[in-house]
Parts: C-alpha cells; structure tokens; sequence
C-alpha cells in the first residue's frame, strides 16, 4: 500500500507522513524498511517512547491536539508540530525549544471544518498571532505552514471546498507576512479518506494512517 500511496502522490511532490498512533513499534519498522522516513503521532507519551525504541534518522510529526504541559517531553526531538492553535501553545514551544537550543518548525492550524469537534484559528486570529509582539521577538519557533482537517463526509465537493479555504489562508499568510521567506511552504491536509483530493487541491503534506497500517 506504501508504493500505490506514492505512486498516487508522485505527480504532486506531496509528502507522505505516516500516521502511526496506537500501532506497534514493528509496524512502524517494517514501514521503515520500505524507505518510509516521515512519522505522526498524536500522543505524547507513545510518541516519546516510540522516538527512544526506533531508528534515530525518523522525523517525528506530533499530529493532534498538543496540551501545553506536555510539550517539554517532545521539545528534544520532534521535528514539525502540525496543530498550533494558540498563543498560548506557541509560547510554550518557543520556552521549550529554547531550553534544548532549538528552533522547532510549526504549522498553524486552521478550523476549517463544518464540525465544533475539531480545533483550530481562524484568519483573524492566526493574523493577530503573527502581528504579536511576541511572535516578532521569538528565535525559537519557525512558523514554515498550515494544517486543517476537512469535515468527515462523504460529500467530497465540500471536502474540496474546506481544502480550497485552507490553501486561500495559506496564500493570504504567505503574501502579509512570508512574502519572502522560503520556509513557509507547508499545507498539511488530507488524510486516509481524502488524501488524493488534497493533493489535488496543493496539499504538501498528506497525514495518512488507516490505508497504511490498517483500521484501529
């Protein structure tokens, strides 16, 4: 499944990050085995052992909803945070990052679903975090993207549409604020269901676990 995935994202230069949360550290292996380098969990503590027991070249992804108190044990390795959703959580990173002489790159993550269920900024507020004074001052956080989760449907012109709205905050992102920094060039959207669609739609990061691993 590996192959097809890559096969089916070639056209686009999409990035695959396998998402291996709840899976054993042997499934994440064997996927290594077949070239797989990039990784996503969603809990701390699984991402923090599985960081200890696997292969040191992985880059680890921490994928969901990050609490501020858990930051510090993913601060040391963690190489791309996908779902900033507050100052608040960004000025913890940047503390821990600083604390283990670090920049730690993160994506800021949109609510652009037709659902309460899921996290995230919307334009203004994302706006008024990179106009902060904080944001302008801090050395230790890299701002190179956005992530958004579509709705779960089955109507995948509204999964199209959400998908358009967050590569327009991105493009409104990149001409106010990024305009000349190469580094913010991230979309992470698009998952096991919809991932081809997002590819589609300039997705540069697809987040895709079940297809490969199988059903939780």
């Amino acid at each position: 499944m590996l192959k097809k995935i890559l096969k089916n994202l070639a056209p686009t230069s999409t990035q695959l990050v396998a998402v291996s949360k709840t899976k054993p550290a042997e499934a994440i292996q064997e996927l290594y085995d077949q070239g797989q380098r990039v990784f996503g969990e969603n809990k701390v503590q699984e991402l923090t052992w599985k960081y200890e027991a696997l292969p040191k070249d992985i880059e680890w992804h921490a994928i969901g909803h990050l609490q501020t108190n858990k930051v510090k044990y993913i601060a040391p390795f963690v190489a791309l945070i996908h779902s900033v959703e507050s100052l608040k959580l960004m000025k913890e990173i940047d503390k821990q990052a600083k604390k283990n002489n670090r920049v730690i790159e993160i994506l800021l993550q949109f609510h652009i679903a037709e659902e309460d269920t899921k996290f995230g900024l919307d334009l203004s507020e994302a706006q008024e975090i990179l106009n902060s004074e904080f944001y302008k001052n801090t050395q230790n956080i890299k701002v190179v993207g956005v992530m958004g989760m579509a709705t779960f449907t089955h109507d995948k012109n509204q999964v199209r549409k959400e998908f358009r709205t967050l590569k327009k905050f991105f493009d409104e992102l990149k001409k106010k604020f990024f305009e000349n920094e190469n580094s913010f060039k991230e979309i992470s959207m698009g998952m096991s269901g919809d991932y081809e669609i997002a590819a589609a739609e300039g997705s540069t990061m697809v987040r895709v676990g079940s297809l490969l691993f199988g059903a939780r």
